[in-house]
């Protein structure tokens, strides 16, 4: 087992093969990148660009610029990009943006925020990541950074090669570093299971190891995050089904009458306010020439 430590071609497979992991639980769950969101967009713009999302994202972009990374005149490949939380940023930095989201509410989100810009641009792909030809678009080593923040497309390490890959400077790749933390869910589980709420995610303890065991020059930083999230009792009972559903969990007419009765009779005056967040990881690579991570261990 010692020796395993070392063998990144180890560490590939098992992060592939991990069923705990987000992006694995996501699959079975039958996660569509491109139309999961479509119904959350509008709750996911107005968060990203409220004082609490604001404040957020200027932290990162903060911890960002300290690592050596500017905005002005460089050109950012953001994957995932929602509506645009930080696309909109980087680009009033001074940043020519490609922003890549699949998500036809959220992209049409982006491109009303991005019109808004006095400065930079911003230019919208409306594909998800892994169906773009990247010799094609001529996006290998084409970007400054590239930038993946808790992007469902980043599964597994040939996920993050591709996005290394775009890279002439910077990649900076955010994930989970422990189990999320989601209130409403903390109510509903025991309704329906004995099950604890969410299992642990492993994926940065992958990603930090491969990135270690290729010789990759890094920094990381992890820290707890928190939200808060106000719904009304039906979207909240919608909220609730999706996150059993995403558990594997059952999710028919029966739970969700226990979901409805519930919900109803605690929050009477229709509004359900929670918090929900987690651990997060967050990787900046320093890219070089390329040639030095042939290595494998």
């Amino acid at each position: 087992m010692t020796k395993d430590l070392f063998d990144a071609h180890f560490w590939e497979n098992v992060w592939k093969t991990d069923s705990t992991t987000f992006g694995n639980r996501m699959k079975k769950a039958g996660f569509d990148p491109a139309h999961a969101f479509d119904h959350k967009a509008k709750d996911f713009n107005e968060q990203a660009f409220s004082e609490e999302g604001i404040r957020r994202k200027e932290r990162i972009i903060g911890w960002l610029e300290n690592q050596g990374v500017a905005f002005e005149g460089a050109s950012v490949l953001d994957v995932g990009a929602a509506s645009g939380g930080f696309s909109i940023p980087f680009a009033e930095r001074g940043a020519n943006v490609t922003a890549v989201e699949p998500c036809v509410p959220l992209a049409e989100l982006l491109q009303e925020n991005a019109g808004k810009l006095e400065s930079g641009s911003v230019r919208l792909v409306r594909e998800t990541f892994e169906a773009i030809d990247l010799e094609s678009a001529g996006w290998r080593n084409a970007f400054d950074l590239v930038f993946a923040s808790m992007c469902p497309t980043v599964t597994d390490w040939q996920r993050v090669e591709n996005l290394i890959s775009c890279a002439s400077r910077f990649c900076y790749i955010s994930l989970s570093a422990g189990g999320h933390e989601h209130g409403l869910m903390d109510e509903i589980m025991p309704l329906i299971t004995d099950r604890k709420s969410d299992h642990d995610h492993s994926e940065m303890a992958y990603l930090l190891q491969l990135l270690y065991l290729k010789g990759y020059s890094f920094a990381s930083l992890i820290t707890r995050e928190m939200k808060t999230t106000e719904l009304t009792v039906d979207a909240a009972i919608e909220e609730a089904m999706n996150g059993l559903r995403h558990r594997q969990l059952s999710a028919d007419e029966h739970t969700r009458r226990i979901v409805t009765e519930y919900l109803h009779r605690t929050y009477p005056d229709n509004n359900v306010v929670f918090q929900q967040g987690g651990r997060f990881g967050k990787v900046l690579i320093q890219i070089r020439d390329r040639h030095m991570y042939s290595k494998q261990a």
